[in-house]
């Protein structure tokens, strides 16, 4: 089956946070990581078919949901599972959140790797827990976690360490090696380990493999809770729905104490997505994985070409990270604010850039757009780059869009419109 991924789908009017974030102003937001593909069709078949059916309770998971996802990773992975391993989450940050919550005490510390996706430093936080960083080492441009640097780290109020694997935001896929020595020094000092296998899915380099860290073998799987979701891989984040693993017993039992009372249910659309998914939707990420490797390409090459950027080759996720420090950038946040927010007409490229952590920019979702505005950078010449911005509490992120100079400028409510007949309704039910 052939999917479209060319074709743009406005999201105006959907209640989209990605796109309201900008509402009336001709910016195009590529801020927050979900997709602007359309979601696989067997998940909009499931979803459409419960919907037909007019009542909307309480509900439990699909009988069949628990084995699909042990199958799914036993599959995809080599991993075995057990069913009653599986703990329902309606979100993955939540699970950060929880575990924080069910692992050691107030003023206790939880360590991770840095740069990394801020969930991970608010959770501990959140559960009057100490958040230690541990920044990532970079060697013949790849980033690795740093084991001497973790091994300093760590005090007698360690309890926690949080691994994204594969990494948001430097994409990397970590071997079997690397997480060994990190598996080994939470057994050597007792720590829990929470490990983010979220963008699992999304491995876009060949010859990786993603290595579900609790599968190294019996003595890690017993300190780890591992969090997974359908959400990034198959584009469902609004549905609510994740899951946490862990094979002790112990540890499911305090993470259900952590929930209790607070955490809410996941609603049955999220099981019904996510069992459509990972049952009836390999084909489409197929497919969606070779757009992705094509668009990472296009944004390794001319990110490359700009003396100011240097961009980290990304193994998985659709993020790139780029170091902007070059950037001859007094006040980034007046300038690119001042600039506003233009894109460009027919044969223009478009590149969104986040800057956060030491000047460096996390591209979030150019890799998601489709051709008309990422690809046709290709046929493209005397790329020159204009900017779009947004305001956070803990980051500036900057955004370049590359044209062409001699192309037409036009809003992106004119791009829309000069592709009328490309463009899916926003709701169809």
């Amino acid at each position: 089956m052939k999917f479209d991924f060319d074709a743009p789908v406005d999201r105006r009017g959907t209640a989209s946070i990605k796109w309201d974030k900008y509402k009336g102003r001709d910016v195009i937001p590529l801020w927050v990581a979900d997709m602007d593909f359309a979601c696989a069709p067997a998940v909009v078949e499931a979803l459409r078919c419960r919907v037909d059916h007019p009542i909307y309770g309480y509900s439990d998971p699909p009988v069949e949901l628990a084995g699909t996802v042990v199958a799914y990773l036993q599959r995809e992975y080599g991993w075995k599972i057990e069913p009653d391993w599986i703990v329902w989450l309606p979100g993955l940050v939540v699970g950060l959140n929880v575990v924080c919550r069910a692992s050691g005490e107030p003023g206790d510390d939880v360590l991770t790797a840095t740069p990394v996706y801020p969930p991970f430093l608010s959770a501990p936080v959140n559960s009057a827990r100490n958040a230690v960083r541990v920044p990532m080492a970079e060697k013949n441009s790849v980033w690795r976690w740093d084991i001497a640097a973790l091994e300093r780290a760590i005090t007698p109020k360690s309890r926690l360490l949080l691994l994204c694997n594969p990494h948001n935001p430097v994409g990397r896929v970590f071997s079997r090696d690397e997480l060994q020595a990190i598996a080994e020094v939470c057994e050597r000092h007792d720590l829990t380990l929470c490990s983010d296998e979220i963008h699992c899915g999304l491995i876009l380099d060949p010859d990786k493999r993603h290595v579900p860290v609790a599968s190294l073998g019996e003595n890690i799987a017993r300190r780890t809770v591992t969090l997974m979701s359908a959400s990034k891989t198959f584009n469902l984040p609004a549905l609510g729905c994740a899951y946490a693993i862990a094979s002790n017993s112990d540890l499911r039992a305090r993470i259900r104490r952590a929930m209790a009372g607070i955490v809410h249910h996941v609603g049955m659309m999220g099981y019904i997505a996510t069992l459509a998914a990972y049952r009836d939707g390999k084909e489409w990420q197929l497919a969606l994985l070779d757009y992705l490797r094509g668009n990472r390409g296009l944004v390794e090459r001319e990110i490359g070409r700009i003396p100011a950027l240097r961009i980290w080759h990304a193994e998985a996720t659709y993020l790139s990270w780029i170091d902007a420090r070059a950037l001859p950038i007094n006040n980034a946040q007046e300038f690119l604010e001042e600039a506003g927010g233009r894109i460009d007409h027919s044969d223009s490229q478009t590149f969104a850039l986040s800057l956060s952590y030491t000047n460096s920019l996390q591209f979030t979702t150019l890799y998601t757009l489709p051709h008309g505005l990422s690809r046709h950078a290709e046929s493209t010449h005397g790329l020159r780059y204009r900017h779009v911005v947004r305001r956070c509490s803990v980051h500036q992120q900057l955004a370049y869009v590359f044209r062409n100079p001699n192309a037409p400028r036009c809003s992106w409510r004119q791009l829309f419109a000069s592709n009328e007949s490309r463009i899916q309704p926003a709701m169809e039910c």
